[in-house]
Parts: C-alpha cells; structure tokens; sequence
C-alpha cells in the first residue's frame, strides 16, 4: 500500500478524551505560570448562546476557582445580546467593559493588572471546528490571533 493510500487522521493537539468532552458551554483553559507571557491566548471558551448573563456567570465561577477573583471581563458588546456593565457572580462584583477587542476575544482580568486572553468559538460552530480552534488557542506555543484561528478552523461551506 502506498503512503497515498493510507488514511491520515488528522492531528489532534489534546487528547482524545478532551476532544470527546468539548461541548458547547465548556472552557479550556491552560493555566500554567510562565516566566513569559508570549502566547497569544491563554485558553478559550465555547458558549452556547450570544447572551452573557447566561453565559458569564459559569465561566467566572471555574475561573475563580483556579484563579482567584476574577474583578473585570473584557467583550466586544457587538458580539453579545446585551452588554451589562456589571454582574453579581458568586456574591461578587463583576465588571463588563465594553472594549473593541473582537468578538473572537475575551479578557478576564485577576487583581490590578494580571489578564487572561480567551478566545471564544462562536456558539453556532459545528464540533469539529470548535474543538480544532480551542486544541490550537490553548498550545503554549501558539502565536497566531484569535480571529485567525477562527479563520483557519471554519468547515469549507462546500463541505458541511
């Protein structure tokens, strides 16, 4: 059989189980400290729907558990239903700044100056795509932007 014949699976940037668990709602994060911050992103985040205040209050909650206090949150407000300009999570104040960085982008902010970049798969992706895009935002050695992650991971139209 010649290497044409042989039936490449695709490769997979986190283990299977991970993939198998990647679902509309779930976050990967990767929280590893590093002398160096210069990933891109620091993990990313699949929501199900467009409506923060449905959406938000889980995510911070995991967050917090890993991180601390999470004190404010970054969003593009054209992405999201409604934009708030705070939430009560956990019986603490969350603050939403509306900041252009995209609507393929979140900024989590722990403390005073420490922030967290998260790309967010836009809830309508199919699987597939969701799980590609989050497997390459969470690498350590990931450079390349949010939105082109998107890009690069979104199913050719001609074939879905």
């Amino acid at each position: 059989m010649a290497d044409s014949d042989t039936p490449q699976t695709p490769l997979l940037l986190l283990p299977d189980a991970i993939h198998q668990a990647v679902k509309p709602g779930v976050a990967l994060l990767r929280l590893e400290t590093t002398r160096s911050r210069q990933g891109v992103l620091d993990g990313a985040w699949w929501p199900r729907t467009r409506n923060i205040e449905t959406e938000l209050p889980e995510l911070i909650s995991v967050l917090t558990e890993h991180l601390g206090p999470i004190t404010r949150v970054g969003l593009d407000a054209s992405a999201w239903e409604s934009l708030p300009t705070r939430l009560v999570i956990d019986d603490r104040v969350v603050h939403l700044d509306s900041d252009p960085v995209g609507d393929d982008t979140v900024l989590i902010t722990r403390g005073d100056k420490d922030h967290f970049a998260l790309l967010v798969v836009p809830p309508d992706a199919t699987a597939d795509a969701a799980r590609e895009a989050m497997a390459r935002a969470v690498r350590a050695d990931n450079i390349t932007p949010a939105a082109q992650i998107l890009v690069a991971t979104r199913p050719d139209p001609g074939t879905e």
